[in-house]
């Protein structure tokens, strides 16, 4: 079974060396950049995942986030900020852009490799449901990963197509929110409650006039009905 391929972005050449060497011997490919220039010529669609720093020289991680999550290549490839700005609205600054977790510096270690395995572990899940599935020109292909609306296809964040394909799979159900964490992140990540409203705000805007059948019930939580 091919290793893990992970990708350190920091400007912090004393911790790269350190979390690649950790990363390696759990038995992970680690490579390190240096800046986010550096990491977006390193075909960044090659990798399992990235380990983000937020501020960096002339292009921030932010910045780089915004360019992965925006190419249907690499919209998919989950991103961990690991970052000394840990307000919260860093925090929801880095889910909107479809973070997958966002670590406070300083970390240990322990919490780095835990973040990374459970990461990994949520990207690795097989899809259970059938292999396409789709509502009049909305459609989604489950094993290539892949939405289009109308023929054209969209660039959805990993958690923004988990959401959106169990919504679509269960029409008419309405998921509470609780539900949709349980199903789409792993018990153990901690999450904040905007977390579901941030990633439904990005959907609705991301698949177009199918936006609005992501209906809301007050009190109870979000579903996609015909």
């Amino acid at each position: 079974m091919a290793k893990y391929k992970i990708l350190i972005v920091d400007d912090e050449e004393s911790l790269c060396e350190i979390l690649q060497f950790n990363l390696e011997v759990e038995g992970y490919e680690a490579d390190v950049a240096y800046s986010a220039e550096q990491a977006l010529e390193m075909h960044p669609e090659r990798y399992s995942l990235i380990l983000l720093d937020v501020m960096m020289g002339e292009m921030s991680g932010f910045k780089m986030a915004r360019i992965l999550k925006s190419n249907p290549e690499t919209a998919r490839v989950p991103v961990i900020f690991c970052t000394a700005r840990d307000t919260e609205d860093d925090t929801v600054a880095g889910l909107n852009l479809g973070a997958d977790d966002y670590i406070a510096k300083p970390f240990s270690i322990r919490e780095v490799l835990a973040r990374v395995r459970s990461v990994l572990r949520r990207t690795a899940s097989p899809q259970t449901e059938s292999e396409v599935i789709g509502y009049e020109g909305l459609e989604m292909d489950l094993r290539r990963k892949s939405c289009t609306v109308d023929g054209n296809e969209v660039s959805l964040t990993k958690k923004e197509f988990e959401i959106l394909s169990l919504m679509l799979s269960h029409r008419g159900v309405i998921f509470s929110r609780e539900e949709i964490l349980h199903r789409v992140w792993s018990d153990e990540v901690v999450v904040l409650d905007r977390t579901i409203d941030v990633n439904i705000t990005r959907l609705r805007r991301k698949i177009g006039r199918y936006g609005e059948h992501i209906v809301t019930r007050l009190g109870y939580g979000y579903g996609f009905e015909a």
